[in-house]
């Protein structure tokens, strides 16, 4: 290409460049004048915010303060805020931004690193926030910190004043609030107060409260000073009284943070509560004083398992040391003590045992009663049950006793249920109810009527329409029931009577009152104890008749024995007499005389019988000198015995009182026991007569060395017409038996055989007689 070509395409070219440069200027430009005009609204728009937010900032003593890392401040907030904040926390410094002192930011700073260092370093290095209230000269201000951005900010604010508490919806909850509350300032004086305060004390408003200088009471203003002296939370408890009553108080006081110096007092009615405290406490007592009178034993455990009461049963019942339940065991602790003292039951599985009677405090319900069988014999019924005020009530009675008595009762129930079932009587026990409780197998049999259907029965009544076609008699059954059923102590005496049933039996009845207030009615069948005691009454009547005709028979017999006796003793004497008679005749008339006396002798023992038999022998009592009495019946029989070459002593000692007796009775007894032993005596041998005297009676033996009675016969030596060893049968003994009876007193007989018998009659000092002669008073 030519240079001229070279240079036309340059030329064109640059001109090509230099109007597509201008096209790109010219829309640059354009762009470049559209973003200005954005920006600059952008900025009027950011300024207005600004102003709106320095406006908003203005309004409120509020103040913000930028911490940047490099230890530089930013300051947000109206001027007047910061001149505010500092002058209060800085006191007389003046900040220097305002008035060419120091930097109001490092003010603030300084004050919030005095009251939160820590916390302020820990929002610097790792943005954690807190809250913390500065005390300032003119009031309180709240700092909160956070952070922002990388940055840390603190925002200060002033916090509402007492007076201001009001005007808060806080103020009317406080205002409306029934206890009274009220405020004070830091020198004590009144600030505020709510209208139950007023009302309390009767004021219409604060300011007439403060110009009556009205308090709640010494001993709350006492509170609330100090609450506000050591700036912590103060609790006391106070008596008041007013309207004629005491009331209880509880005051809290509580500083008010950023208050200066303000505290918040609550008064709360504790009146209710005390009283109720006071009422409970009261019973508690009294409930403890009377589980302490109760016989059986108490422990109580509170929620924690200690021991929280033990009544003085619980300590004698297990005998432990009062000290040591004073010092409140656990119920662990007791059950150990008891298993080392062998006083709980012996288990295989102690623990396992412990840890179920422990399970029972989570229970809600008592538990069944348990027993237990202790190694010292003990039986002891325990009753575990919740305590309304927590833990568990454990009641331990010693039933040992009990038991006994309950198998005591059981087996004589047993043996009262057995004996009425072999009774031939039909007996039934009614209860005070009037049903039946008890029935032998002889009064079903009675009315023909199973233990069933009388079980059945049950009543009175329909037990008495069951038997009522036995024995249809309406007065007798209607006289029961009035027994039975009626409760008047008069009615329930013992009443018997007799009727006789449709089959002909005769029934007697009868009923008797137990001490439960049950009846028992009893039916016998008489039918063969009446004929029995017509039999009886016949032949009483018959033997009384034989016994008249006895004394008739008697006394004919005697007189006609005792006149040819006479005679035949008569006679004899008489041939005894003659001279001329050759001695053997006078030996037979000598035996015949002797046979005739001994006969009239038996004759008159005989009817002696016969006459105390029937109860006609009168004894003639006088004073009887026993000594006397002795000799005379010696002498009587004193022949006979030395003729059988034996001898007779009489043994009486001097001054023996005189007995009241019939001597010529008690002589009778002597000479036929004096008789028994001169035939029983043989020679050598000797009998001795003696007496001695007791505080009751005077003891009179007769001894002899004769042959004895053989034992066998000892038991019927005074029965009459017995026969004997020697001789035919006799009453001799047997009279002196009855004799000695007849004056109230006995004969007993001692004998050893082949060594002798005794005979000792036991006669009163005083006997009793329908013809008693006149006292002779013989000393």
């Amino acid at each position: 290409m030519a240079e001229a070509d070279i240079a036309y395409v340059a030329t064109a070219g640059a001109a090509g460049l230099a109007l597509a440069l201008s096209a790109w200027a010219a829309r640059l430009r354009g762009r470049l004048a559209a973003r200005n005009q954005v920006a600059e609204s952008e900025l009027a728009a950011a300024l207005v915010d600004l102003a709106d937010r320095d406006g908003a900032l203005a309004a409120f003593e509020d103040v913000r303060l930028a911490l940047a890392p490099d230890g530089q401040t930013k300051r947000l907030g109206s001027p007047q805020a910061w001149h505010a904040v500092t002058s209060e926390l800085a006191g007389d410094e003046v900040p220097g931004d305002l008035e060419g002192g120091r930097d109001p930011g490092l003010v603030v700073l300084d004050a919030v690193r005095r009251v939160a260092g820590p916390r302020l370093d820990a929002l610097i290095d790792q943005g954690e926030a807190f809250d913390a209230v500065l005390e300032g000269s003119g009031g309180a201000w709240s700092v909160e910190g956070r952070s922002s951005a990388g940055a840390a900010w603190l925002r200060l604010s002033r916090l509402g004043l007492v007076g201001t508490a009001t005007e808060s919806g806080l103020g009317l909850l406080a205002d409306s609030y029934p206890a009274p509350t009220w405020i004070t300032d830091a020198a004590g004086r009144l600030a505020w107060a709510n209208k139950a305060w007023l009302t309390e004390m009767k004021a219409e408003s604060v300011e007439q409260a403060r110009e009556k200088g009205l308090s709640f009471d010494r001993g709350a203003d006492a509170i609330v000073a100090e609450a506000g002296r050591t700036h912590q939370h103060q609790d006391g408890f106070r008596w008041t009284t007013g309207g004629g009553r005491r009331r209880a108080w509880r005051i809290v006081a509580e500083p008010v943070q950023g208050g200066a110096g303000a505290v918040l007092a609550f008064a709360l009615d504790m009146t209710e509560a005390e009283e109720t405290r006071d009422t409970l406490r009261r019973h508690v007592e009294a409930h403890d004083e009377t589980l302490n009178h109760l016989a059986d034993a108490v422990a109580i455990f509170g929620p924690s398992k200690r021991l929280a009461f033990h009544n003085t049963a619980f300590q004698t019942l297990f005998n432990i040391d009062p000290a040591w339940l004073d010092e409140r065991p656990t119920h662990a602790e007791l059950l150990d003590r008891l298993r080392q003292r062998r006083l709980l039951p012996e288990v295989i599985d102690y623990a396992g045992w412990k840890a179920k009677e422990l399970d029972f405090y989570g229970a809600s319900a008592a538990a069944p009663d348990d027993s237990w069988s202790l190694p010292d014999g003990r039986t002891l019924r325990v009753v575990r049950q919740p305590h309304p005020l927590g833990g568990v009530l454990l009641l331990f009675s010693d039933i040992t006793d009990e038991l006994k008595l309950r198998s005591r009762f059981n087996a004589q129930i047993q043996v009262q249920t057995a004996t009425l079932d072999k009774l031939n009587d039909a007996v039934a026990v009614f209860g005070s109810d009037g049903r039946i409780r008890l029935h032998n197998e002889a009064f079903d049999a009675f009315w023909g009527v199973t233990g069933e259907a009388l079980d059945a029965a049950g009543d009175f009544d329909a037990v008495a329409a069951l038997c009522q076609s036995t024995m249809p008699d309406p007065a007798l059954w209607l006289g029961l029931k009035a027994r039975v059923a009626d409760p008047d102590p008069e009615s329930r005496v013992p009443i018997a009577g007799e009727g006789k049933t449709t089959d002909g039996r005769i029934a007697s009845w009868q009923t008797r009152p137990l001490p439960d207030g049950a009846t028992l009615v009893a039916f016998s069948d008489v039918t063969a104890r009446r004929g029995l005691e017509q039999a009886l009454a016949a032949k009483a009547q018959a033997l009384e008749e034989s016994t008249a005709l006895k004394r008739e028979f008697v006394g004919s017999v005697s007189y006609e024995l005792r006149t040819p006796l006479t005679t035949i003793v008569g006679y004899s004497e008489l041939l005894e007499m003659q001279a001329d008679l050759p001695e053997r005749s006078r030996q037979h008339a000598g035996a015949i005389r002797i046979a005739a006396s001994q006969l009239a002798s038996s004759i008159d023992d005989v009817l002696d019988m016969a006459q105390i038999d029937a109860g006609e022998m009168e004894l003639q009592l006088g004073d009887v000198r026993v000594r006397d009495l002795l000799d005379e019946a010696a002498e009587r029989v004193r022949v006979r015995i030395e003729a059988r070459g034996a001898s007779l002593r009489v043994d009486c000692p001097n001054g023996l009182r005189p007995i009241r007796a019939d001597a010529q009775r008690v002589g009778q007894a002597l000479d036929h026991l004096l008789d028994h032993a001169a035939r029983a005596v043989s020679e050598g041998g000797s009998v001795v007569l003696a007496a001695e005297a007791t505080s009751s009676e005077i003891r009179i033996r007769v001894e002899d060395t004769g042959r004895g009675i053989p034992y066998h016969l000892q038991a019927h030596v005074f029965d009459r017409f017995v026969r004997r060893e020697r001789g035919g049968p006799g009453v001799g003994l047997a009279l002196v038996k009855a004799l000695v009876e007849l004056h109230g007193g006995w004969a007993e007989v001692e004998s050893e055989p082949g060594k002798g018998a005794t005979f000792i009659l036991h006669l009163p000092l005083e006997a009793a007689g329908v013809a008693a002669a006149p006292e002779l008073r013989l000393g």
